[in-house]
């Protein structure tokens, strides 16, 4: 299970540390409510402000201590973290995303993020997992995980996907869901 979260405001947030806003904090009440309603028996987070708060709702709904874990921190945006797209163009030109500008490339954020699934595999294999991270994390390792149900589309703030490892491989069951938010 992965939760996304972030904020609206269209600025590169990458691995800066920002809170969540009032209406992240309510989607996530939302969140927290919708999974009260399922057994879990894991929960992790990404460290980042974002996340934790996030996963503070979400134990205190289905009562599990969070377990944090920085590779599943978001992708770091390097120098256009705090940026909007008219301040990059501005900035370094409409080529902005060719130039060396220190963004985690995604083969890292897949490295890393499979490390973190293949260790929670094998501590918790059977077990009902709860992971809180960041969008572009989970839409680089659920594509890697599953590429022929998970495509390019943006993931939504607060939404659930979910993934099982059967018969030798995973499979996303739930895509970007955001049902508890209507």
């Amino acid at each position: 299970m992965a939760v996304h979260h972030g904020i609206k405001k269209k600025r590169a947030q990458g691995s800066s540390d920002i809170p969540l806003d009032e209406e992240g904090k309510a989607d996530a009440r939302k969140l927290a409510e919708r999974l009260h309603k399922e057994t879990w028996d894991v929960l992790y987070s990404s460290p980042l402000k974002r996340a934790k708060q996030t996963a503070e709702f979400i134990s205190g709904k289905v009562g599990l201590t969070i377990q944090f874990d920085s590779r599943i921190e978001e992708a770091s945006g390097g120098q256009i973290e705090g940026t909007t797209e008219p301040e990059r163009i501005e900035r370094w030109g409409e080529d902005w995303r060719s130039k060396e500008l220190g963004i985690e490339t995604p083969e890292s954020v897949v490295s890393r993020g499979m490390s973190f699934v293949d260790d929670v595999l094998k501590k918790h294999k059977g077990k009902k997992v709860i992971v809180v991270s960041h969008g572009a994390l989970i839409s680089h390792l659920l594509r890697e995980l599953d590429s022929e149900n998970v495509g390019d589309e943006h993931m939504k703030n607060t939404s659930l996907s979910e993934v099982h490892f059967r018969e030798g491989q995973w499979v996303c069951d739930r895509f970007n869901c955001t049902i508890h938010l209507d």
